[in-house]
């Protein structure tokens, strides 16, 4: 019998593990968190116009949607396996460009970084869907968060330090990051064999679910507050690097900042406490007002530039609050039929807010200083602290300790950037 079981073990590698895709996230993190922080300064040494930036993050934005959409069609005639090599090696490419070319490179290279995240992203929510049971889905995101709190804390602040050191070395340590990933990925062997082989069902396009979508005002409120919270995260990771600079604080002290507040990824813990002994309400509308009140009062501080920084480094502590408890709201309303379906459209708030945030801020930055920027992010927060008020005050009390699948899972502030 143990010589029958030797060819079969043979042909089938190991089901994946949650810790091993939760090592696939931790290494992502280290290549995004290196240069979420870079990438703000090498924008504006190349094209020294904040409103330019915004433009240029506009137009990468809205390709990336369509990037995005095109992904499962794509799947259906290449094997996913390799559109997520592909989108790993287009990350290192990037990344590569950006760090040896001149400025035009950096912006081909900010694009290529941003159209391999959205399709590494779209694949790797799929490989956990299959791979990963209900039951496992939250002992993974617990998982995925511990390996990933490490590159999100010390990259971005080392990312800036490196740059000033040597402006290549965070660009070749994300590029070498991404060949790890990819090695990774094929020892995992997702691609091989029976478990794998190809998406057995049929690739879902978000516009055939749009209606069911629209016909929902919780599914809609709640995939607002994902945009509204992934739009103050982009004001916090782009602005805030370049007010820094312009306002003579240095190029590292962006990176500083984001360290400091991704830090706050360890008490997340504590804020899932705090969620679990008020409601989803109280910590959503928490995490919008305060967040909205105190970015607004960084805004109207132009004169006091370290203050504004110190207010939005607080400010940031609100937002990852809502990285706890304002995905929620959408995932307690959805059918379970139709989770999948749904899941698909609500990914797509991260390519929405990279439009509307850099969109909104190159109008502002035509008739205000980059401090209006600010202010204009903690406006569109307490909008939705107002919104929030519609949430029913017992929402998600018997459900709160429910896992949320992976195609709606948020991933703070790297869900901002490449």
């Amino acid at each position: 019998m143990h010589e029958r079981r030797i060819p079969e073990m043979l042909r089938h590698a190991p089901a994946p593990s949650v810790r091993g895709f939760a090592v696939l996230a931790g290494i992502e993190a280290v290549a995004r968190g290196i240069l979420i922080s870079v990438f703000p300064i090498v924008m504006y040494r190349a094209l020294q116009d904040a409103g330019v930036i915004s433009k240029v993050y506009f137009l990468i934005g809205v390709a990336s949607l369509f990037v995005g959409l095109l992904v499962p069609y794509l799947i259906r005639f290449v094997p996913r396996r390799w559109v997520y090599a592909a989108g790993v090696i287009m990350y290192a490419t990037g990344a590569l460009l950006a760090a040896f070319g001149g400025p035009f490179a950096a912006i081909i290279g900010l694009a290529f970084t941003t159209f391999a995240t959205v399709a590494t992203f779209v694949c790797f929510n799929a490989y956990v869907l299959d791979y990963v049971s209900k039951i496992e889905l939250g002992k993974f995101e617990t998982s995925r968060l511990f390996y990933s709190a490490l590159g999100w804390t010390i990259g971005p602040v080392l990312g800036v330090y490196l740059f000033g050191w040597w402006r290549p070395v965070p660009f070749l340590i994300a590029a070498f990051a991404a060949v790890a990933i990819l090695v990774i990925f094929f020892i995992m062997r997702l691609g091989n064999g029976k478990l794998i082989a190809k998406s057995r069902a049929t690739p879902i396009n978000p516009f055939s679910y749009f209606e069911r979508f629209a016909a929902q005002p919780r599914l809609i409120t709640g995939w607002i507050f994902a945009v509204l919270r992934s739009c103050g995260w982009w004001v916090y990771v782009v602005y805030l690097p370049i007010f820094s600079v312009q306002n003579g604080l240095g190029e590292q002290l962006g990176g500083i900042a984001l360290s400091i507040s991704n830090g706050a990824l360890f008490l997340t813990p504590l804020m899932f406490r705090f969620m679990q002994s008020h409601s989803v309400r109280t910590a959503v509308r928490t995490g919008f007002l305060m967040s909205g009140i105190i970015f607004v009062l960084a805004g109207i501080t132009q004169g006091f530039p370290m203050f504004a920084v110190l207010c939005l480094i607080a400010g940031s502590f609100f937002l990852i609050l809502l990285d706890v408890s304002a995905g929620l709201p959408f995932l307690l309303a959805v059918k379970p039929s139709e989770r999948t379906e749904m899941s698909a459209i609500y990914s797509s708030y991260r390519d929405v807010s990279g439009i509307l945030t850099p969109g909104a801020a190159w109008m502002i930055l035509l008739v205000a200083p980059i401090s209006g920027v600010f202010a204009l992010g903690g406006i569109g927060l307490v909008s939705a602290w107002l919104l929030a008020s519609k949430l029913h005050p017992r929402l998600g009390q018997a459900r709160i300790a429910i896992e949320k699948p992976m195609g709606m899972a948020d991933e703070s502030k790297a869900g901002a950037l490449a």
